[in-house]
C-alpha cells in the first residue's frame, strides 16, 4: 500500500469574497448553528426542575415522594462523601466537568456544515465537501486508469484521501494520482484549503 501527501499551499487558500463584503454570507453559508446544541441543555434542565417541582409539590400534599424528596436528596449532598465510595465520586465529578467543558467548547467554537468557499470577486461560491471530493475522484480516475468504483475519496475538515484500488495487474503510481488531485485543489482553491493524502492499495481488483 504506497501513500503520499501534499502540504496546504501558502496563499491560495484565501477567497476573495471579503474585498466585496461577501464574507459574512460565505460564513452563515458553512457554519452550523448551536441551536440544536442549545435546544437539548434546555430541555434537559427544564425536565430537571420539572422533577423538582414534582417532588417538591408532592412534599406540599403530604404525599410520598416519587423517587427522592428534596430533603432527603439535600441532605445526602450535604453529607458527601459520607457513605459513598470517594473513587466513585471522584470518577461521578470527573465525567461531570468532562461533559461541563465539552459544553463550554463547543459552544465557543463554530459548527460547520461540510461546505467550503471558493474565490468569487463578484458572488459568494461555496460547495459541498461531497462535490469536491466527486470532482477529486473524477481527476483521481482520469489518472490511474481505473473504473468510478475503484476510487474512493473521503473528506474531513483538515484532510482529503483519496484512496486507490488499483486494476490487478496494471501497477498505479500514488505520486501520479496525487499531482492530478493536486492540481485540482489548486485549480478550485477551497478555504478551508485541505491537506490531500493519495493512498494505493496493494490488493488490486479483477479488471472487467
Amino acid at each position: 500500500m504506497a501513500e503520499r501527501s501534499a502540504t496546504q499551499v501558502p496563499g491560495a487558500i484565501r477567497p476573495g469574497a471579503s474585498e466585496h463584503g461577501l464574507e459574512s454570507a460565505v460564513r452563515r453559508e458553512t457554519s452550523s448553528s448551536r441551536a440544536y446544541v442549545a435546544g437539548l441543555v434546555a430541555l434537559a434542565v427544564a425536565i430537571g426542575c420539572a422533577y423538582v417541582l414534582l417532588e417538591s409539590t408532592l412534599q406540599a400534599f403530604g404525599q410520598p415522594a416519587w423517587l427522592v424528596d428534596p430533603e432527603t436528596a439535600a441532605r445526602r449532598v450535604a453529607g458527601l462523601p459520607e457513605g459513598v465510595n470517594r473513587g466513585l465520586l471522584g470518577l461521578i465529578g470527573g465525567v461531570i466537568a468532562m461533559v461541563g467543558l465539552f459544553l463550554v467548547v463547543l459552544a465557543l467554537t463554530p459548527g460547520r456544515r461540510g461546505r467550503r468557499s471558493l474565490p468569487g470577486r463578484r458572488i459568494a461560491v461555496v460547495v459541498d465537501d461531497e462535490v469536491l471530493a466527486s470532482t477529486l475522484a473524477r481527476r483521481a480516475r482520469a489518472a490511474a486508469l481505473v473504473r468510478p468504483e475503484q476510487v474512493t475519496v473521503v473528506i474531513t475538515e483538515r484532510e482529503a484521501i483519496v484512496i486507490v484500488r488499483p486494476t490487478s495487474g496494471i501497477p498505479v503510481r500514488a505520486e501520479d494520482v496525487l499531482t492530478a488531485t493536486e492540481d485540482e485543489l489548486m485549480r478550485l482553491r477551497p478555504a478551508p484549503y485541505p491537506q490531500l493524502r493519495v493512498r494505493v492499495e496493494g490488493a488490486g481488483v479483477v479488471g472487467a
